[in-house]
């Protein structure tokens, strides 16, 4: 019996072009929703829409009744919307591309199924009336999401052009460093859920951590993490055309602005506007740190469970 995929991939096929504009547009889609999630929250609109998957008892769509915070809730939603577009698109064009990359229709699958989670997490986070450890795993989800996207984005960019190899081994720096960064963005959600900004103005739940300490670990997680991205940056160095130099040379770029934004925060008292900058900042950091281990990992570099890992992201 003849599949769909299969009927349109006798009568249909895509360039690699296509490919890598779907890749783009996904990634997109992934850092717009962290965005957006971000708007929600500090603007107290997290309760904006008070049901899900229905806005209010009056149907799916915000009605005038409920304000600006029901509008900037749907909003988010239908930005959801978008999202699963961009992801069904990606997969029909990486399953019907004329010379066949079926790993990447893989990852396009794992990223819809990522945004389904994303989808329960968030109905559960509202039903849960914003609790922050919902919201923590929702915004986590969210960076998940954003992970397949760079990996599928990162792997267009490479397709059809022979590996280039370090001239120098980097070791578990690169493994070390994600893994680092992985932990800074985890007590970024702590710092979040025990802040003042909660996602809406009624009495919302906060962690029962104490800031200064969440914050404190998290300034000391970021200066592990810069520490670890100039060791890898020092190696790399004796390959100074390399893609890993480059990437690690924007990653430490990267990291430092985050730094100061996040200082700035603190010096404002956490305005709504720095926040977001930082949350933005959060993303790209962490885009940096995959694509370093993604241009810096070699089969030589790693164990026989890595090397599994490894072949799935290249």
């Amino acid at each position: 019996m003849t599949t769909p995929f299969q009927w349109l991939a006798a009568r249909v096929g895509f360039e690699r072009g296509a490919l890598r504009l779907a890749a783009s547009a996904a990634l997109a889609t992934s850092l717009m929703i962290i965005v957006t999630g971000g708007v929600v929250r500090l603007t107290g609109s997290g309760l904006g829409c008070d049901g899900w998957p229905r806005c209010s008892d009056n149907g799916f769509a915000a009605t005038p009744e409920l304000g600006v915070h029901g509008a900037i809730e749907f909003s988010n939603r239908v930005l959801s919307g978008v999202v699963c577009v961009a992801v069904g698109w990606l997969i029909v064009v990486s399953r019907l591309q004329r010379r066949s990359v079926p790993a990447l229709t893989r990852w396009g699958w794992v990223q819809f199924w990522i945004v389904i989670l994303n989808a329960v997490v968030g109905g559960l986070t509202v039903w849960a009336r914003l609790s922050p450890y919902l919201v923590a795993a929702h915004f986590l989800a969210a960076m998940l999401f954003l992970t397949a996207t760079t990996v599928v984005w990162h792997k267009t960019r490479l397709l059809d052009r022979p590996a280039r190899p370090l001239a120098a081994p980097v070791g578990r720096l690169p493994v070390a460093l994600l893994a680092t960064v992985a932990v800074l963005v985890v007590f970024g959600t702590i710092v979040t859920g025990t802040g003042p900004h909660a996602g809406d103005s009624s009495d919302v739940p906060r962690m029962p951590f104490n800031w200064t300490v969440m914050t404190w670990l998290h300034g000391a997680a970021a200066t592990l993490a810069f520490g670890l991205a100039v060791a890898l940056w020092l190696r790399t160095r004796r390959d100074p055309r390399s893609a890993a130099h480059r990437r690690t040379t924007l990653f430490l770029v990267a990291l430092l602005a985050q730094g100061l934004v996040g200082l700035t925060q603190v010096a404002t008292d956490l305005a709504e506007v720095v926040i977001l900058a930082h949350l933005l900042g959060s993303a790209f950091v962490w885009v940096g740190a995959v694509r370093v281990l993604l241009d810096t990992r070699t089969p030589a570099d790693v164990g026989e469970t890595q090397l599994r890992l490894v072949h799935a992201l290249r």
